[in-house]
């Protein structure tokens, strides 16, 4: 089933850590998801489910990958639960991509998660117009969250039950569940001491108010399903920055690679490690740089592996933060620059007063293995100066309105602000 909102703000994702674990302490093997492209929401609730989360982007991947993804992912789970994305129609620019159109495509029901903390009966207005918006969309039922009392309680349920909404139970408010934030979105679990504690006490609070039978009536099957395709690898032996500063990185990225034959391995940069001396592919994934920039700087072995790697002829990509740490310097928000490895000429300074984002249509002609046509997203507050090199992709938004070329590309070493997603198109 997938969990969605009404909005923003309404608790779904703490709802659904919560769900998440409850289950998994119940002894049901729970397989987590994300709708859309969200790096750090699937970590927690791979935490929380203590299985792997995927992501699942309606807006970026076609119907039969979709349906791959996430029948891959049901292997061996007796639930999967897809935590939707802003409001449950909200989408990318144009209306697409929304957490209804993943509803539609995978032809699974919705659980709604309303934030009852100022309403009373309104509580099934706001459902029955969820529920009827779209007839491709099946709203199954309703989870009350932040409900302030019994007495309120009641009102909320039989406010539901006089439109014949299901309510598949009550979640009481809790102040004390909240997660730390920083200027791209929530703080990663393993960065937080009382991660755990903050999952356990989720899962405590929305155990004392959920009704299991009737969740568990809501759920249906999934669709069949079927191949279809995949991120070819990058290499043969590909090595990944993969530490507090390159933690972006797609489960399903992995599993393409994996099934492809390659082989994976992981080095950390911040604990000055370079990558395997035979690997013929390294990927830095996005994160936060900027936050150990000072790090970075003095991490001679990593800067050292890089050069050589450069040197033999390996491919080399790197994702925005990745992507800004090949470039020469790293200027963080307080105005210092920190030199970084340099294998390509553009300098990156944390200074844009509101952030980069949206959805990419790319197309590539660089040394990178994939597919020409690609789909993405950037998310970022920083710019980029000195960008003398080949630029890597094309690039337009999600209403196919073109925008200016997008990275660098000097020899088999590339990388942009964009975050790959997948290949080809919508259709």
């Amino acid at each position: 089933m997938i969990i969605a909102a009404p909005h923003s703000g309404s608790g779904k994702t703490l709802v659904t850590l919560g769900l998440c674990r409850a289950l998994a302490d119940m002894g049901v093997v729970v397989a987590p998801a994300k709708t859309g492209p969200d790096y750090i929401d699937p970590a927690y609730l791979g935490r929380a489910a203590r299985k792997p989360s995927i992501n699942l982007d309606p807006w970026a991947m076609s119907q039969k990958r979709l349906q791959a993804l996430v029948g891959k992912q049901a292997e061996d789970a007796d639930l999967v639960i897809i935590e939707g994305v802003m409001g449950l129609f909200d989408g990318a620019l144009g209306g697409k991509g929304s957490t209804g159109d993943l509803a539609a495509a995978l032809d699974l029901p919705v659980l709604l998660v309303i934030d009852c903390s100022h309403m009373a009966q309104s509580v099934a207005a706001i459902a029955s117009g969820f529920v009827r918006f779209r007839g491709d969309v099946n709203v199954a039922g309703v989870l009350l969250n932040r409900v302030a009392s019994d007495r309120h309680e009641t009102m909320l349920r039989m406010a539901l039950e006089e439109v014949g909404i299901a309510c598949a139970g009550a979640i009481r408010r809790n102040e004390a569940l909240n997660v730390p934030g920083r200027h791209l979105g929530l703080v990663l679990p393993g960065e937080i001491d009382n991660a755990e504690a903050m999952i356990a006490e989720a899962a405590k609070t929305v155990s004392a108010g959920l009704d299991i039978e009737q969740l568990a009536a809501l759920a249906r099957p999934l669709p069949p399903t079927g191949n279809a395709m995949r991120l070819p690898p990058l290499g043969q032996r590909i090595a990944i920055a993969h530490d507090a500063a390159f933690a972006f990185l797609y489960e399903h990225w992995l599993r393409d690679w994996s099934n492809a034959g390659a082989e994976i391995s992981f080095f950390s940069p911040l604990a000055d490690e370079a990558p395997k001396p035979d690997a013929d592919a390294i990927f830095l994934p996005g994160g936060y740089p900027e936050l150990h920039a000072a790090k970075l700087a003095a991490a001679k072995r990593f800067h050292h592996g890089m050069v050589a790697a450069r040197d033999r002829g390996a491919l080399i990509y790197g994702e925005c933060g990745g992507y800004m740490v090949l470039g020469k310097f790293l200027t963080n928000a307080e105005g210092k620059a920190f030199k970084m490895t340099g294998l390509l000429p553009q300098s990156s300074t944390i200074d844009q007063p509101r952030r980069m984002l949206g959805y990419r249509y790319l197309r590539h002609q660089g040394p990178l293995p994939f597919a020409a046509a690609l789909t993405g997203h950037e998310f970022h507050y920083s710019s980029e100066t000195d960008a003398t090199g080949a630029q890597l992709f094309s690039a337009s938004d999600a209403m196919g309105t073109r925008l200016r070329p997008m990275g660098q590309v000097v020899g088999r070493v590339c990388g942009s602000y964009a975050h790959v997603i997948d290949v080809g198109s919508q259709t």
